[in-house]
């Protein structure tokens, strides 16, 4: 059973907005590195945005960045990833998951929360 419940996903015309959530247990998001991947139809998964573990440094894949924003709200035990002037290239399934230190590679994420559609289409 997934420790991570994600929601938020949806269709949204060029240029709107969406806010994926990723709410998983205490105990992972005190320690671990949190990102968000995303997987377009026929290609691999492509690592978007991480918040580190202990601090609240983020990082973003170039293609999002400026228009993704990820952060952190221990008190309800979700990590976010607001999306704003999506584009048609954003179109994929959404996942999160939890690592040691934040990697695009997702081999070293150890755990996974099951994806949330995300289309941009107009």
């Amino acid at each position: 059973q997934s420790q991570f419940v994600t929601s938020g996903g949806g269709v949204v015309h060029p240029g709107g907005s969406l806010r994926v959530s990723c709410t998983l247990s205490k105990h992972i998001l005190d320690v671990a590195a949190i990102m968000w991947f995303r997987q377009a139809p026929g290609l691999n998964q492509e690592g978007v945005s991480c918040i580190g573990s202990t601090d609240e440094n983020t990082y973003y894949v170039d293609s999002v960045k400026g228009r993704f924003t990820i952060s952190r709200d221990k008190s309800k035990n979700t990590v976010y990833l607001q999306m704003n002037n999506l584009k048609p290239e954003d179109t994929a399934v959404y996942f999160c998951a939890s690592g040691s230190w934040c990697s695009w590679d997702p081999r070293d994420s150890t755990s996974w929360g099951p994806g949330t559609q995300v289309t941009v289409s107009s």
